[in-house]
């Protein structure tokens, strides 16, 4: 890991640096073409990410989270699964259909409450899920929740204005990093 001091408000402060290959000379680039850049690592990162998980798995990341979410809660229905995974109820439905055409959950009525419908891993689901890389996410919420607060809230503030500019701040999406073609 490499670190460098970098001033914050007037204090030095430590800060995790990419290593040299990876930063840019700013002559030879202005700001928002490193925005762009960065950007675009972003969405690459996520891509390649994707991919990877499709291959291994035969899995969209949705749908990883997905099975993740049903072996992980007791008895859900699917109201309790699109709340856990922050998706709507007609993508988790979505979704949970074509995972049990792929014999990876089943639907059950509930023996106590005909109403409910409870979705749970087949036995090809559950090793699935015990088998399955972690999704991209999981490995940024690590990192993300080691930084001090200070500067998670300086990246929330700037990627929440970065949104904005680019007319997305009212855009409905859930706490997932995949491809867009893969959210469903």
């Amino acid at each position: 890991m490499c670190l460098r001091s970098i001033e914050y408000f007037g204090f030095k402060v430590l800060n995790y640096a990419p290593p040299k290959a990876k930063l840019f000379d700013m002559q030879s680039m202005d700001l928002p073409d490193h925005v762009l850049v960065a950007l675009r690592r972003i969405i690459r990162a996520t891509d390649l990410h994707s991919r990877k998980l499709g291959k291994k798995t035969g899995l969209t990341t949705p749908q990883l989270v997905i099975i993740k979410a049903v072996g992980d809660l007791k008895d859900p229905t699917v109201s309790d699964i699109a709340k856990a995974v922050s998706l709507s109820l007609a993508t988790v439905t979505t979704i949970l259909n074509r995972l049990e055409r792929n014999g990876l959950v089943n639907r059950v009525r509930s023996s106590v409450d005909r109403r409910r419908v409870i979705v749970t891993l087949t036995e090809a689901g559950q090793t699935l899920k015990s088998s399955a890389p972690k999704p991209l996410q999981d490995s940024f919420v690590d990192r993300f929740s080691r930084l001090a607060s200070w500067e998670q809230h300086s990246i929330v503030a700037s990627l929440e204005r970065v949104a904005a500019m680019m007319d997305a701040d009212d855009l409905d999406a859930a706490p997932l990093l995949a491809s867009g073609e893969d959210v469903v």
